[in-house]
């Protein structure tokens, strides 16, 4: 049967013109205050209805209780709401209010109706525009049906769960689509408005205004919308903590035709925060309070009479454009109102300055009175180290510490970036936007939502309720995603920052600066509908003084085009990373500092007003030095000195002199302490590392000393004892020890022929030592830096170290141990296999006799495999695991001395003991899966539209004598400052309150070091990388010789998580990135290798023949960091260039430290594949030996040792893992794939097994001496 209401309106549609409508509305709006109909809900309690009215005929058999779901008395008592809206439009309403405040999916599931909600809104719209109509029929005057969307029974922006801060009952997609939902049928009943009201949480408002755009695009239809919050006490804020003027700002975007207020509060408490959106809002003012405040027992008791004379006021002072009333009003309220506001003039739009306006809790509107916005910066996992281990540890509480430290002092905005790659960065916005919105100390300032992946900006825009400023987005994609991603922007409600980026690549010059950003900016007001003051431009700020022509200009280009964009791009705004102009200058955070402050004062001159900064870290521009201050200018305004040298030559030069400082004075060299005795001058020299006089006075000491024996027994150990007392006390770092250990050795080689002359004539005593040390690196293992570290120590508290080098078989372990009578036996190694090498060796001591203390350590070794698998091997003597340079000089002393030996080795070994149990609780408690099971719950990647881009070549491709220069501005310095055993991130370490200084000076010696390497070209870095056709079959990668597809060249076997996960998370293989064969998608992968060259042992020999363990470990260290440089550089050059699949990439080297680009580069032997044997099937594809000269050694470590090698997986999900522990059913399965012997594949993964391996037949062991 045929409904009343679509007997009246047809099946949908009665030929209305929504345009039309909405002219009328503004007209009317313009001509008079507009009544604003009264509380349905008061009307419908006056009914007095019961369950079996509620329920109607239609849904009588329902099991639910209904009765309160007002709603639903659209579909069950029509004439009933009609009637009501009726008597309002008769009373002098001319905007009624559909029924539909609850008619939501969400608000309905409480009553089982969610299926009813598009018949809800359709026929509650049609119910009111029939009384419209019928009203007008009466009385002439036209009314308007404002469809009502109400807030929902949820919040977006507050948890339920007051333990539990950051969970959210609702998310804004599901607001959002809800939203959509209710719209359709609104649309659909006849509404002219849509009204989104009794906004208590202004996420749920952005939703609803999301929808409204996205519903108005699907029917091609747009209606004006009236938006209105509530203000839930006198405090003057919403439920979710906003002001009035941060609300509106939150959702000005929307362009609305009405903001206003309504419900909470009477007319009269709504005065001054109505009054508030009034000055603030640019178009009409809606309020419609309640009927006074409700009494003792919830019911409304003001008068029509009273109501309508506190209502006056709001028409008095000129604040509302559009009055009605909420709970508690009736007909009889809202004719009182309308008569009274006959007399009255609606509110004059003001006419609002155009200004950037942002808000958390609380607005911040950027005037002409904050010359500059501090953006803070620490809460960006990029640029914080600290915060990135809180996000990493998950130790929310203290991250948001650090937002809270920010906003305290001074911040006005804070940054928050999660791009790194070992953080589901997502999930970590969404995470710590939720926790950031329930600390309103920390919530009431805007946020800048950053990131390079425009589905983390998106994550975090439907986390905020506050207006917040997007970093950033430009047209490397080119103009259709530029405003694709715009048009998003703008609808979630944010202000955006445009980097000057086009497809053509990142501006550097002045003209290319302002051609984009001129482009970007018409494309942003003209097709995007974005306002120009939320829009910042960053013109790039490049690297000034790198010694490269090209470069000079880059500071003056960015300051010029600021200047123009200002003056040419109305109200626009200009922002930018600063620390990128004294990239050159890394470590000398004097002159950084120096720089960034005279920059910006010259950028702000010309119109900059935002930036990422370290306030804390600014020199005030007119305390800098003169001089420093000068030589700044010069190379930021590329002008010549007075003098003629060139600026870039004359600042390097300058900036010597204030290495290791953080101020603005260059410190005069302090030789006060050559004043004194030798004795003392020696010490002094001993404990700062200065070895620029230690000639002239060990003489000196050697003349007034009796013998020269007695110098090192005298001053020069007492030096030394200083020294090893402060690296005790944690008040030296290691390489301030290895400096005085360089010291030392060159007093002793100056001692030394005299001390051997005196033994020839007079049979002289030879000194005595604390105990004899020997130390190697385990068989197939060439890394040594660690083991030389330790050396270095020991033999500064007086220990006799006899090291044999690298790749030492266990043979020669031992027969050098028995020929020198060492008390001591010390093994290194890095990769995985050297694990099951020291077993062997301890295995091999016990079986030779050996009771002496075996040391272990190494980047792969821990206390627990020490505990579990090699301390079992060697009963008769004591391993034991130290964990660095720092407690070795502790353990050998506590294992040779008489007193403490035995109480050590009990020690030891009940702690063994312990971390055995405990190790084996743990395995069994772990849940573990089938290798079928973990098959079936792999990574399941959409490939049905994927496609793979084409390397620019297939096969191999080398690289001679890679520029040194390239790869120094590559390098990561926190592993460096890892190798000396100094914990903390740089550049963060550098200004660590306890070893800071040690930090600075010891980058400031790599630093002049890595100067030499380059000039000097003393290494000689290769690299050979290569493409193959490839597809996954099962766990397997299988690589092809060409497109066709046809010649299998190889396979990669990959292993796969057998770890039970939790919910959704699958368990990963490598072969899950890429494109099944089965598919039908052809893929490819790539490998590579890279080296810093040979070169590194012969200059590192040279400086410990030299007796200069310092830079002998250094040169080892910065060829480590040249090869994971020339690695990370490689990769950069994949994904834009040789594989291509990134061609717009444009992160800097600082940013690639924290891997946030598509694709990776997994090597064998590392967590995703910890099988070293699959570097095998890579250097057979490469032909690396061959091409650039890296070999694999019997334990397949590679040589030389600052060397690099891996795959590349291209696909964007592709990501970092950890296989873990494998089950005994996989490795059977991989030894079959391989072609190997199960007991092989165990001794390869011996350090992965989550079994004890069966017992085999002991093989033997050919080593020779």
């Amino acid at each position: 049967m045929t409904s009343t209401t679509e007997q009246l309106f047809g099946p949908l549609t009665d030929g209305r013109n929504p345009a039309e409508a909405f002219e009328a509305l503004k007209k009317a709006a313009s001509e008079r205050i507009l009544i604003l109909d009264g509380a349905m809900g008061t009307e419908i309690q006056l009914l007095g209805l019961g369950e079996d009215d509620f329920r109607g005929h239609r849904f009588g058999a329902c099991e639910c209780h209904l009765q309160g779901n007002n709603d639903l008395l659209n579909l069950t008592q029509p004439q009933a709401i009609e009637d009501i809206h009726y008597a309002y439009a008769i009373a002098g309403a001319d905007i009624l209010e559909t029924n539909t405040f609850s008619s939501t999916t969400i608000a309905q599931a409480d009553y089982q109706m969610e299926d009813q909600v598009y018949e809800l809104n359709r026929d509650g719209a049609r119910l009111a525009r029939r009384a419209a109509i019928r009203a007008e029929q009466t009385d002439g005057t036209r009314r308007f049906v404002a469809g009502a969307l109400g807030p929902t029974n949820r919040t977006a922006s507050i948890s339920p769960d007051v333990n539990n801060p950051g969970y959210r009952a609702v998310t804004f997609d599901d607001l959002r689509i809800a939203y959509g939902e209710q719209l359709r049928g609104l649309i659909d009943g006849g509404a002219d408005i849509i009204l989104i009201e009794t906004i208590f949480d202004t996420l749920n408002a952005k939703a609803a205004i999301f929808a409204c755009e996205e519903i108005f695009e699907e029917k091609g239809v747009r209606l004006p919308v009236m938006i209105s919050g509530t203000i839930t006490d006198l405090s003057g804020r919403t439920l979710s903590g906003q002001t009035p003027t941060a609300f509106w700002h939150a959702v000005r975007h929307a362009k609305p035709f009405t903001i206003g207020l309504n419900c909470a509060l009477g007319a009269a408490a709504m005065r001054d925060h109505l009054a508030e959106i009034s000055n603030a809002a640019d178009t009409f003012v809606c309020a419609y309070p309640n009927a006074g405040l409700p009494n003792e027992f919830g019911e409304y008791d003001q008068s029509p009479e009273a109501m309508a004379k506190e209502v006056e006021v709001f028409a008095k002072e000129g604040l509302v454009n559009v009055v009605g009333g909420c709970c508690g009003s009736t007909p009889d309220h809202i004719k009182a109102v309308a008569e009274m506001l006959k007399a009255y003039k609606p509110r004059q739009i003001p006419e609002v300055k155009r200004l950037m306006k942002l808000s958390g809790l609380e607005p911040f509107t950027l005037t002409s009175d904050i010359p500059f916005v501090n953006v803070g910066e620490r809460t960006n996992v990029t640029g914080s180290a600290r915060f990135r281990k809180l996000i990493k540890d998950n130790d929310y509480p203290a991250a948001l510490e650090v937002a809270r430290q920010q906003v305290e002092n001074g911040a006005q905005i804070i940054d928050v970036n999660m791009d790194e790659g070992l953080i589901d960065s997502k999930q970590a916005m969404v995470d710590y936007l939720n926790l950031v919105a329930a600390e309103p100390d920390i919530a009431k300032v805007p946020v800048m939502i950053d990131s390079s992946k425009f589905e983390v900006i998106e994550a975090g825009l439907k986390c905020v309720q506050g207006k917040a400023l997007v970093n950033s987005i430009s047209m490397k994609e080119g103009v259709e995603a530029f405003l694709a991603q715009a048009k998003l922007i703008q609808r979630y409600g944010a202000a955006v920052v445009v980097m000057a980026f086009d497809s053509e690549g990142q501006a550097d010059s002045y003209e290319r600066k302002v051609e984009i950003c001129t482009k970007a900016y018409k494309l942003l007001t003209e097709e995007a509908g974005f306002a120009p003051e939320d829009i910042v431009f960053d013109p790039n700020i490049f690297a000034i003084a790198t010694g490269i022509e090209e470069h000079n200009g880059y500071g003056v280009a960015f300051i010029e085009a600021t200047r123009t964009i200002r003056k040419t791009l109305p109200h626009a705004h200009i922002s930018g990373g600063v620390s990128n102009l004294s990239f050159s200058f890394r470590g000398n955070e004097a002159v950084r500092e120096a720089m960034h402050a005279v920059f910006l004062y010259h950028c702000i001159q010309a119109g900059m007003d935002m930036g990422i900064v370290n306030a804390g870290q600014l020199a005030v521009y007119d305390s800098i030095d003169p001089e420093l201050r000068e030589a700044c200018e010069d190379v930021i305004l590329n002008r010549t000195p007075k003098d003629g040298v060139d600026p870039t030559e004359r600042m390097l030069e300058l900036a010597e002199r204030y290495k290791g400082q953080g101020g603005g004075k260059a410190k005069e060299k302090d030789l006060s302490w050559r004043e004194k005795p030798v004795n003392e001058r020696l010490a002094h020299a001993l404990v700062n590392g200065i070895t620029e006089y230690i000639d002239v006075d060990t003489e000196e000491a050697r003349q007034a000393a009796e013998r020269p024996l007695h110098v090192i027994e005298g001053p020069l150990m007492a030096g030394m004892n200083i020294v090893g007392d402060l690296f005790g006390a944690g008040k030296m770092f290691l390489p301030q020890v290895v400096k005085s250990a360089r010291v030392m050795k060159q007093a002793v080689a100056l001692l030394l022929p005299y001390m051997e002359e005196e033994k020839r004539l007079l049979g002289g005593e030879q000194r005595k030592n604390a105990g004899k040390v020997l130390m190697a690196t385990v068989k197939g293992d060439v890394h040594d830096i660690g083991k030389n570290i330790v050396g270095v120590v020991l033999a500064c508290n007086n220990y006799e170290v006899i090291d044999i080098g690298v790749m030492v078989p266990a043979a020669k372990i031992l027969e050098t141990a028995k020929r020198e009578k060492v008390d001591i036996i010390g093994l290194s190694g890095l990769i995985t296999p050297s694990l099951d090498e020291m077993v062997h060796v301890a295995s091999e001591m016990e079986r030779e006799g050996f009771d002496i203390p075996l040391l272990i350590g190494g980047a792969t070794t821990s206390r627990v495999h020490t505990a579990v698998k090699i301390h079992p091997q060697y009963q008769r003597g004591q391993t034991v695991y130290v964990t660095d340079a720092s407690r070795a000089v502790g353990v050998v002393s506590s294992l040779l001395s008489e007193e403490t030996r035995d109480k050590t080795i009990d020690g030891i070994r009940e702690e063994y003991k312990k971390v055995t149990e405990a190790h084996e609780r743990s395995e069994r408690d772990k849940k573990r899966m089938t290798l079928a099971a973990a098959r079936a719950n792999a990574m399941k990647i959409d490939w049905s539209g994927y496609e793979a881009k084409a390397p620019s070549f297939l096969g191999t491709k080398v690289y001679q004598d890679f520029d040194l220069a390239d790869l120094a501005a590559h390098i990561d310095w926190t592993p460096f400052f890892q190798t000396w055993e100094m914990k903390g991130r740089y550049p963060a370490i550098l200004e660590d309150e306890r070893q800071g200084e040690a930090a600075r000076s010891l980058f400031a010696d790599a630093q002049a070091m890595l100067k030499q390497i380059v000039e000097e070209k003393w290494f000689v870095p290769k690299a050979v990388v290569g493409f193959w056709p490839a597809n996954a079959v099962g766990d397997d990668i299988r690589v092809f010789a060409d497109d066709t597809r046809k010649d299998e060249r190889a396979t990669f076997f990959t292993l796969r998580q057998q770890l039970s996960k939790r919910g959704d998370r699958p368990n990963l293989a490598l072969s899950d990135f890429v494109a099944p064969q089965d598919s039908g998608r052809p893929d490819y992968v790539g490998g590579f290798c890279v080296t810093a060259g040979i070169e590194e042992e012969a200059i590192s020999n040279r400086f410990a023949k030299a007796n200069d363990d310092y830079a002998s470990i250094m040169v080892k260290a910065l060829a480590d960091r040249f090869a994971e440089a020339f690695a990370e550089r490689m990769h950069a050059m994949v994904r834009r260039e040789l594989w291509g699949y990134a061609p717009d990439e444009t992160y800097t080297p600082e940013e690639l430290v924290a891997e946030p680009y598509a694709g990776i580069r997994p090597a064998p032997g590392y967590p995703a594949q910890p099988d070293h044997t699959e570097k095998l099937t890579l250097f057979e594809l490469l032909d690396a030996e061959k091409e650039i000269g890296v070999k694999l050694t019997e334990s397949l470590a590679m040589w030389p040792g600052s060397s690099v090698s891996g795959l590349y997986i291209g696909h964007p999900d592709s990501h970092y893992f950890g296989v873990a522990k494998v089950e005994r059913d996989q490795v059977e399965d991989y030894a079959r794939r391989k072609g190997m012997s199960v007991e092989e594949i165990e001794r390869w993964l011996a350090p992965v097994l989550n079994y004890v391996p069966k017992p085999r037949a002991s093989e033997a062991v050919d080593e020779a001496a």
